[in-house]
């Protein structure tokens, strides 16, 4: 290639831009991978534009927006990569920007609101409950309370968080009578459209204002099971993209060639048809949460602590190593006593599973799966670790994956988790104190059976042998 290629731009666009339609919540790469590929190939998809604001930082709007929200996926496979380019998002915005939130929010036209904000950031305490003294939510309280009285200056700041935002916004909704519209998780969480309900109807009600008497008669909350391995973009992805498509995109996303979306729930205000792109709508979406959460998030945790415990950096490299191995494949065998439904099919699912991890061009990196560990065992080590037990079996495998958790968390200096400074001074401890401190961060149920204690703090050091000769955490 003679020269720069020229930047990504409207003419490579496959569609007209649509009209917003749904706004979305946490602009990242599986956002992109998932539900706005969905939205383009859904038939009516000339109708479903997409308004998506960013989280933390601004910098990927900034960058999409340079290239007129257009980007390209690929879809990287054993046998080589496909490249497509994605026009479905239409606008891309700071998450910070909460006036645009709150007038595409106030509109008529806006039917959906998506969320991809994190297990983490739903704020509920451990048994489910909203709690008023999560990291953020005091502080969101206060901005919600300025912004009802009308105060102006540092008094009116705005809400820090995803779910203070929208709270916000849906106030404007109300305000400007645009009527009913859906709420959709798709983040990994079983029931997730419960858990959003109550975090966000939960947040309402402390603001006191009558909204959540509003949004319980006019906003629908889906649940959804998402599934499509999307690891973080390289350099060497953003060359590969301007090598072989002759164009530079600052912002490629990379994904498996495998993706799912299972949806069950009510859109008052309609939505795409999704199901043209291959995503399945039911009644009961629960068999299909666990499948998900348990067999593909489950083993995820075993491989990302275990694996980084025994050196490895991505998930196919933990899975080549037989002792990391045997403990999904472990872990596996007790989900699936509780997997019953008809057409899970689990044996199927699992070797497909198998296929996906061990497909080394898709670096999915070890140490981004590890974050926000003690809201994600909540979900996908505990529910089967008490289903083991209550059918009178011991759970060890599930019991694994907490304990190689726990030597992770003495292991490593730098971790991302909503309970990190809880974790840092309950390393402090030693033996068996540390172990159940530890456990109690997870659940207080398990952290309070001592014949639970004493097994997980029996496994400790399970994947350490390796550790002394392997690149420190």
């Amino acid at each position: 290639m003679n020269g720069a290629p020229p930047v990504l731009n409207r003419n490579l666009k496959p569609l007209p831009k649509a009209p917003v339609r749904i706004v979305h919540l946490g602009l990242g790469a599986f956002h992109r991978s998932h539900q706005a590929w969905y939205t383009q190939h859904a038939g009516d998809a000339a109708e479903w534009g997409i308004a998506a604001f960013t989280g933390r930082r601004p910098d990927a709007a900034e960058a999409l927006s340079a290239q007129d929200c257009l980007y390209t996926l690929v879809e990287r496979s054993a046998g080589g990569d496909s490249f497509e380019v994605i026009g479905s998002i239409v606008e891309a915005a700071d998450g910070a920007d909460v006036g645009r939130l709150c007038e595409l929010l106030a509109a008529k036209e806006t039917a959906i609101v998506t969320l991809t904000i994190t297990e983490a950031a739903y704020g509920l305490a451990a048994d489910g409950t909203f709690d008023a003294g999560a990291p953020g939510v005091a502080d969101d309280l206060r901005a919600l309370s300025a912004a009802a009285s009308g105060e102006t200056g540092a008094a009116a700041a705005a809400p820090g968080t995803p779910l203070g935002r929208l709270v916000l916004a849906l106030a404007r909704r109300r305000d400007s009578g645009a009527g009913p519209l859906a709420v959709v998780s798709c983040d990994n969480l079983s029931a997730n459209g419960d858990v959003a309900r109550r975090a966000i109807l939960g947040l309402a009600s402390a603001w006191g204002t009558g909204l959540a008497e509003w949004i319980e008669a006019n906003a629908s909350f889906v649940s959804t099971s998402v599934d499509r391995i999307t690891p973080r973009t390289t350099d060497a992805d953003i060359a590969e993209v301007a090598e072989q498509c002759g164009y530079r995109d600052s912002s490629p996303v990379v994904a498996e060639p495998f993706r799912n979306w299972v949806l069950s729930g009510d859109f008052p205000a309609g939505r795409p048809r999704w199901e043209d792109a291959g995503a399945v709508v039911v009644d009961d979406i629960e068999p299909y949460e666990n499948r998900k959460l348990w067999l593909l998030n489950g083993s995820h945790s075993i491989l990302a602590y275990a694996g980084q415990l025994r050196g490895h950096g991505t998930v196919a490299e933990a899975l080549g190593d037989s002792v990391c191995r045997k403990a999904v494949e472990d872990f596996w065998d007790e989900a699936a006593h509780h997997l019953h439904a008809e057409g899970l099919d689990i044996p199927a699912y699992r070797q497909a599973l198998l296929e996906r991890f061990g497909n080394a061009r898709i670096a999915h990196r070890l140490a981004q799966i590890a974050a926000d560990g003690t809201t994600k065992l909540r979900m996908r080590a505990v529910p089967v670790l008490a289903a083991e037990r209550a059918s009178g079996r011991n759970g060890a495998g599930s019991a694994l994956m907490l304990a190689a958790w726990i030597d992770y968390a003495g292991a490593t200096r730098e971790f991302q988790d909503p309970l990190a400074s809880e974790i840092r001074a309950a390393n402090e401890l030693e033996g068996i104190e540390r172990v159940q401190a530890l456990l109690r961060l997870v659940s207080a149920d398990i952290a309070d059976d001592p014949g639970i204690v004493d097994m997980v703090s029996g496994l400790c050091g399970t994947f350490t042998a390796k550790t002394a000769a392997s690149t420190p955490l």
